[in-house]
């Protein structure tokens, strides 16, 4: 999770908030329980997806992308957003649009029509996030933040991990249309909160010329594509495909535009001059690699369960929740480990967890089920509270004050770019390495051996069919394979956090008696 620092308090402030602030602070909870839900609500609910739809599986890892890569985009526009249109107005846009992509989501047809629905939510959802943020230092006194501070972390936690579950329940239950359909009524509550509690503010048209618009539209190309690039290279047989050649270049265009805003604009839409920081680049180094295993393992684990063991999306949503379950607890005694213990052990400590929880899921075997994944999730529970949250805290402590909402807008979009990595990553490493697994097991089957001879004579006979016995081979040979293919991704992503333990080595010991920052 990245985190945001609380922007200073207003001079003229009541000691206690009223009925209308905490409506407000209802409003930016919800909106951003929304937002974080849809980012792994079609986690469980993929197979089932992509089936109607018409997608394979690797490019339905463009359904789950396509959210990550639209957030990154609109989490640094959000606070000039804000001061451009009035906080209430802006949320009320986003709230709306993120209903109409929602629909668009739910009544899609093709893949095309789902990625753009899943585009404009990423879009509008994300925007929903730092908001909330700024709800709670904005309408509630000091003494009274750390409620408001502690529903968001709730909400930061149960999001992601209660996704794939309730995904997997309508899917099963009503239909994988109503995932998204069931943001309509969200919606509708959001938006009579928003106008019960959030005052009107004027709109600041003149800022609108002031945006760093090459950084927007670089950041936007460049990273859609460099998605395109990644997720599709392996499919398109990478610089033969004429597709792939135009991505690279729509990639480097698009950075160099980004660049481009970082040396003229008055105000870069991202600070990335804050990755020199020894200390903050060590922290969004991290955040990436976490971001990696905290998506890639809940897409992954889905994806295994559903392809080999056979389970339903209400039964693969239920083993991902397991790692929200040790979050949950642990969040009641976050201020105490924020004071206890060294940020470096905590930080090397979640590392190493979540590092384990992977490697213990790269030895899988095509019996394995969801209780095979039970130990790993709840390490990575324990793991991602450590982690994301020191390293959280250590984002808004590692850079001046004035740079504290560039440094939090920075992490969120390096951890959701590795969260995109991961995805683009899972999808290529399907294709290559079920192929190479698969033709390595195939190399191993001598076709004039009595054993496999009698195996495949057995085969026939039990079925009664002399060409069902070496079909039924080839399925037992893909499953070993896509087997192994999943190990190999686990075992990738537990060796890549393990890596960067020593990085830590660059943090430094939080402040003794300061607040904690709020996390995301």
């Amino acid at each position: 999770m990245a985190s945001a620092a609380l922007p200073l308090a207003p001079p003229a402030r009541p000691a206690r908030a009223d009925a209308a602030a905490w409506l407000a602070v209802a409003a930016g909870t919800l909106g951003a329980l929304m937002a974080t839900l849809d980012i792994s609500i079609v986690n469980s609910a993929l197979p089932t997806i992509q089936g109607e739809i018409g997608a394979s599986g690797t490019e339905g890892t463009w359904i789950a992308t396509a959210y990550l890569v639209a957030e990154i985009v609109i989490i640094p526009m959000s606070a000039w957003l804000q001061r451009m249109l009035g906080l209430r107005t802006f949320l009320l846009i986003a709230a709306g649009l993120f209903t109409a992509f929602s629909v668009v989501c739910g009544l899609s047809t093709n893949l095309s029509m789902m990625i753009v629905g899943r585009v404009g939510q990423g879009f509008t959802g994300g925007a929903m996030i730092p908001t909330a943020q700024t709800i709670i230092a904005q309408r509630l006194p000091r003494e009274q933040q750390p409620i408001g501070i502690a529903a968001f972390g709730v909400t930061a936690i149960l999001g992601p991990v209660l996704g794939p579950l309730v995904g997997g329940w309508l899917t099963e239950n009503v239909s994988w249309h109503y995932a998204f359909f069931i943001n309509v009524p969200i919606s509708a509550v959001l938006i009579t909160l928003l106008l019960l509690g959030l005052p009107h503010e004027r709109a600041k048209p003149h800022l609108f010329w002031q945006a760093d618009w090459f950084g927007i539209a670089g950041l936007a190309l460049g990273l859609g594509g460099l998605t395109v690039f990644l997720e599709d290279g392996q499919r398109e047989q990478w610089f033969s495909s004429e597709l792939i050649r135009w991505m690279a270049l729509v990639s480097v265009t698009g950075f160099g535009l980004l660049f481009y805003g970082q040396a003229t604009a008055r105000r870069p839409i991202i600070k990335l001059s804050l990755l020199l920081d020894r200390q903050f680049g060590a922290v969004a180094l991290m955040g990436v690699v976490l971001g990696v295993v905290l998506y890639g393992t809940s897409y992954a684990i889905p994806q295994f369960l559903a392809a080999l063991a056979g389970y339903n999306a209400l039964q693969s949503g239920k083993v991902v929740l397991l790692s929200g379950i040790p979050s949950l607890f642990m969040m009641a005694i976050v201020p105490i480990l924020l004071k206890r213990i060294d940020i470096r052990i905590a930080v090397a400590a979640g590392l190493v967890i979540m590092g384990s929880s992977a490697l213990l899921d790269a030895n899988l075997t095509v019996a394995s089920g969801g209780a095979d994944f039970t130990v790993s999730q709840l390490l990575r529970g324990v793991g991602q509270i450590l982690g994301m949250l020191f390293l959280s805290q250590a984002v808004v402590r590692s850079v001046p004050p004035e740079d504290a909402g560039d440094a939090s807008g920075l992490f969120n979009a390096m951890r959701n770019l590795g969260g995109s990595f991961a995805l683009a990553g899972i999808s290529v490493l399907q294709d290559q390495r079920s192929w190479f697994h698969a033709r390595r097991i195939e190399e191993s089957l001598n076709a004039n051996s009595p054993a496999v001879q009698d195996y495949v004579g057995g085969l026939a006979r039990a079925t009664g069919n002399d060409t069902a016995g070496l079909r039924l081979l080839s399925q037992q040979i893909s499953a070993q394979a896509l087997t192994m293919t999943f190990n190999d991704i686990f075992w990738i992503m537990g060796v890549g956090t393990l890596a960067v333990l020593p990085l830590i080595l660059f943090l430094k010991p939080l402040p003794k008696h300061a607040e904690p920052a709020m996390v995301h």
